[in-house]
């Protein structure tokens, strides 16, 4: 993980605090730290499950049962304590279209599709593969997801109300101006005020509970006139009831959902198993990645069957959790208990909190989780590297996670080719029999293949030639063709080639040169495209 990220959390998080020691029970004041956590996580989880409701366009409640169902199951079985699911804005934006379209009940059946995907990724394991998220990808991860944060708070500064017509919370609606203005930014500076200096003086209050708490108590005391998490939606519902999603069990309703679950299902995994490495750095914990995509696939089944709009990991949350001291599994279970406590009993104080104090928590995730330092790694590290993290970034704000992560991976494994593409070369000599000698360096595969190819002199060597890849490796298909075209080439002109130095994986690949392999008791005894690494020796005899 960056380790630019790792400062920016270390000056409010100190090294005693980020995890329990292996042999550290639980006791009192640990369960108490877990549960005032799960609390804080609540009451951040309330309006951006409101909030993305009103994304997707469907009712508040919606969006607050997928929080509950989703973070209760992953919070129990999941593959990282500490970490906070919920119904997240890079789903509800893909769901708005299928709502639209098609309804509510279509969006039901389409989680429910999601999460058995989801499923069965975890089985087949692939979850392993967010390790090939390379470290550029993941920092310009961080800061874009610091960003879309951000601006996810700026509606929050509009009129009450105005969220319902905005769709994305940005679009439209009045903002705040004047006086209502700055008794908003004041509440927020306030707040973050509050939960900076709290570590302070004192550990009992997890900081951010602190600044809700204050700014909260001061506002309904005077009666200030700012909008509240009221002014959004009633939170106001019963317990979610088993229900199957009303549509035609039939071929068109599944290729009507079948797209929009491939790509829920592919956008909730990819931001679950980054924020799953994220947390993880942080706590000291590894692993997890295929039981986090099962557990992610079982909530949003059940989600979806008791009317809820699926989620996935949640990092603002999760670093909330985090900051404020949550470890353990307690503290997400408390969260979504804490949560279905507001809406079935609890909605008409929780709906009189500020929303400036739940933005000035937001707003101190943000500064948490940006990695800072990365200004200066920019003028460090290579072009390419620099140029992912922007593009990550700016993919991540501009679209969404997913696309922004695909295209980063790309980007870098393309980078990655081309360098080892222009590696591949040979020294050459000639033997006091007058063979030429070949000894190829750098890897063989389909980028450098047209470049090995290119690097015999097949007119002007002498009637002997040895091709030794004791300094290569031969890696893919493309790279056995290449060797396949220059045994052709010599051969075509009646001359000799000798290749020694081929692993046996390529000796019965080979088909045409085959034959011309010499083994050797030192020949490299690695498989095709198998666990990268390339071998060093000397040319024995001819």
């Amino acid at each position: 993980m960056p380790k630019a990220l790792l400062a920016s959390f270390a000056k409010r998080i100190s090294i005693s605090d980020l995890q329990l020691l292996p042999d550290e029970k639980l006791s009192p004041s640990r369960i108490r730290i877990e549960l005032l956590s799960g609390l804080t996580v609540a009451l951040a989880l309330v309006p951006e499950a409101v909030a993305f409701a009103f994304v997707a366009g469907v009712h508040p409640l919606v969006g607050l049962y997928a929080a509950f169902i989703v973070g209760l199951i992953t919070a129990c079985i999941g593959g990282r304590p500490g970490m906070i699911s919920g119904a997240t804005g890079a789903l509800a934006v893909v769901m708005v279209a299928l709502v639209a379209q098609h309804g509510v009940e279509y969006l039901f059946a389409t989680v429910v599709l999601m999460g058995l995907l989801q499923i069965f990724a975890g089985i087949m394991q692939w979850g392993k593969f967010i390790r090939l998220v390379p470290h550029p990808v993941m920092l310009g991860f961080v800061n874009g997801l610091a960003i879309v944060i951000f601006l996810a708070q700026m509606s929050q500064f509009k009129v009450p109300g105005s969220v319902e017509n905005t769709g994305h919370g940005m679009g439209g609606g009045e903002w705040l101006s004047g006086g209502p203005l700055l008794l908003m930014l004041g509440l927020v500076a306030v707040t973050m005020a509050i939960i900076w200096v709290t570590p302070r003086i004192t550990k009992v209050v997890p900081a951010p509970l602190a600044g809700i708490g204050i700014v909260a108590a001061v506002v309904i005391a005077f009666g200030l006139d700012v909008p509240r998490v009221g002014d959004m939606a009633s939170i106001q519902g019963g317990l979610p009831s088993f229900h199957i999603p009303m549509v035609p069990l039939n071929w068109e309703t599944f290729q009507i959902i079948l797209p929009y679950s491939v790509i829920l299902a592919a956008i909730g995994l990819i931001e679950s198993l980054l924020t799953l490495n994220l947390v993880g750095e942080i706590t000291g914990k590894r692993g997890g990645a295929s039981q986090e995509c099962v557990a992610q696939g079982i909530s949003n089944t059940v989600t979806g069957f008791f009317g809820g709009m699926g989620g996935c990991a949640m990092i603002g949350q999760s670093m909330i959790n985090v900051k404020s001291g949550g470890r353990t599994r307690i503290a997400g279970i408390a969260a979504a208990l804490f949560l279905l406590v507001f809406i079935l009993f609890a909605a008409p104080l929780i709906e009189l909190i500020p929303l400036a104090a739940l933005v000035g928590v937001m707003f101190m995730v943000v500064i948490g989780t940006f990695a800072w330092n990365s200004f200066k790694i920019l003028r460090k590290v290579p072009a390419i590297d620099a140029f992912v993290i922007l593009l990550v970034t700016v993919v991540t704000v501009w679209q969404d996670l997913a696309v922004a992560v695909v295209v980063g991976v790309i980007v870098s494994a393309l980078a990655y080719a081309w360098n080892n593409a222009r590696r591949i070369h040979a020294k050459t000599h000639l033997t006091p029999e007058g063979a030429r000698v070949y000894a190829v360096q750098g890897p063989l595969f389909f980028g450098s293949s047209d470049g090995f190819v290119e690097m015999f002199d097949v007119a002007g060597d002498p009637g002997v030639v040895v091709v030794d890849f004791a300094d290569s490796r031969v890696v893919d298909q493309s790279a056995l063709q290449a060797i396949e075209t220059v045994a052709s080439k010599y051969e075509a002109v009646g001359k000799e080639i000798v290749l020694r130095h081929l692993s046996h994986d390529c000796h019965r690949l080979l088909k045409k040169a085959g034959h011309l392999v010499v083994d050797s008791d030192d020949d490299p005894d690695y498989g095709l495209a198998v666990n990268y690494s390339v071998r060093t020796g000397i040319l024995g005899g001819h």
